[in-house]
Parts: structure tokens; C-alpha cells; sequence
């Protein structure tokens, strides 16, 4: 069982983040899904970028500082697009981490990831976010940086593919993405480094 801290896109709280922390919680998983925004979510990307402008980024983080401040040293880092860059901001902070889950979206700085700690990501291919040449840098760095790190692109589907209530969703890839996320945490993803 691992202890999960689940941070939403730029769009906020939506049901399809409630509904991957239930689906992780029905595997044994304890989930936390904090609000980051504390308003409803957004239905347009832009309107989440539009909250996202008048919450600010400091009050997003210390939001999400707050919600995982009682969680233990080894709650695994999980975010969806916008998300990614919250977990990946907190591992800094909490370098015993688990892992690092990253679902539509890269980052992380390298000089915060321990070696062998386990990386994820999930990402369409292409991503209209996530430029291929930035995508290869940040794989090579995080490769460098000693991070366990597994890599898994989804030709076909837009960026935001595991939410059902968004045009970019895709079910078969959503479908192989929570096997590969349970497969993880259940420790059966992990690569033996070297």
C-alpha cells in the first residue's frame, strides 16, 4: 500500500481526479486530492489558467505544502498536466518520496531527485504542451540524475487523455496508464537500476 498526494490540472478539482484517486484507493492506495484552488473547478483550460492567474502560483504551492504536511516522508508525488509541476516542486522539499508520478506533463529539476528514485511519466505523443526536443532534454537529465525512470508515450491522443469530460480523452490509453501507475505502486514497475 503506498500513501498518495494526487494534485490536479490548471482546471482545478475536476471529477476525473476524484475518480483516479478512488480507482487508486480501490487498489489499497491511500489518496489525498487537495483542492489547490479552493474555487470550482474550470470547464476551459483557459478559464483554469484565468484561476490559476488570480490564486497565483505561491498560494497554489503553500496549498499544497499544507495538504501533504502530515502525510509520511515516502507519500508518493502524483499530478495531472499542472499537477506534475506541484509534485515535482515538493520533492525538493521531501526527498524521501516514493516516487514521483507524472500523468500529462514533465518536470522536475534533476538536482532534486535521489538516485533510484522511481520517475513515471505518461504523455501523449505528440503533446501540444510538451515539446519532443523538451521532452528528450528532461529525460536525459532525470536519466543522469540517477532517477529510475520509465517513460511511456501515447501516440494518438491529446494531452489531457485520462479525463473523460475533455475532447482529449482516449480509453484504451487511459486504461494501460492506471495499469502501469498500479503496476508501480504495487512495486512490480520499478526497474532494477544499472
Amino acid at each position: 500500500m503506498s500513501q498518495i498526494a494526487l494534485f490536479h490540472s490548471v482546471y482545478g478539482l475536476r471529477p476525473a481526479v476524484l475518480a483516479a484517486a478512488d480507482r487508486l484507493r480501490a487498489a489499497g492506495h491511500q489518496v489525498v486530492t487537495p483542492d489547490l484552488y479552493g474555487e470550482p473547478a474550470a470547464d476551459t483550460v483557459e478559464a483554469g489558467f484565468a484561476l490559476l492567474d488570480k490564486i497565483g502560483k505561491r498560494t497554489v504551492l503553500d496549498r499544497a505544502r499544507a495538504a501533504v504536511a502530515d502525510l509520511p516522508p515516502d507519500t508518493v508525488l502524483a499530478g495531472f498536466s499542472f499537477g506534475v509541476w506541484v509534485a515535482a516542486e515538493l520533492l525538493a522539499e521531501r526527498p524521501d518520496a516514493a516516487a514521483l508520478l507524472l500523468l500529462h506533463g514533465i518536470a522536475g529539476p534533476p538536482e532534486t531527485v535521489r538516485p533510484g528514485l522511481p520517475v513515471q511519466l505518461h504523455l501523449a505523443d505528440p503533446d501540444e504542451y510538451e515539446p519532443q526536443d523538451e521532452v528528450d532534454a528532461w529525460q536525459r537529465a532525470m536519466t543522469a540524475a540517477g532517477a529510475d525512470l520509465s517513460v511511456y508515450r501515447y501516440p494518438g491522443p491529446g494531452h489531457l487523455f485520462t479525463d473523460p469530460d475533455v475532447p482529449d480523452h482516449d480509453p484504451t490509453a487511459a486504461e494501460l496508464t492506471w495499469e502501469r501507475v498500479l503496476a508501480l505502486l504495487d512495486g512490480r514497475g520499478r526497474r532494477t537500476p544499472g
